[in-house]
């Protein structure tokens, strides 16, 4: 099954919304916006191409500068 996020307006657009999605039986969640970063950065992660592989010490001199 396939989720959503929506995210509204403003705060009546809130209540709006969540009150619909009650009325209609639906069962959703609020979400905090860290939340919703971590959603951002894991969809980013999984398109990554791990095909390539980098040294350590490649990844030491970037963590250094």
């Amino acid at each position: 099954m396939k989720a959503m996020v929506i995210t509204p307006k403003s705060q009546t657009e809130f209540k709006f919304i969540n009150d619909l999605l009650k009325k209609l039986g639906i069962v959703s969640a609020t979400m905090t916006e860290e939340e919703l970063e971590d959603i951002g950065l894991s969809k980013m992660l999984k398109s990554v191409d791990k095909t390539k592989k980098v040294s350590r010490e490649s990844i030491m001199n970037k963590l250094k500068s």
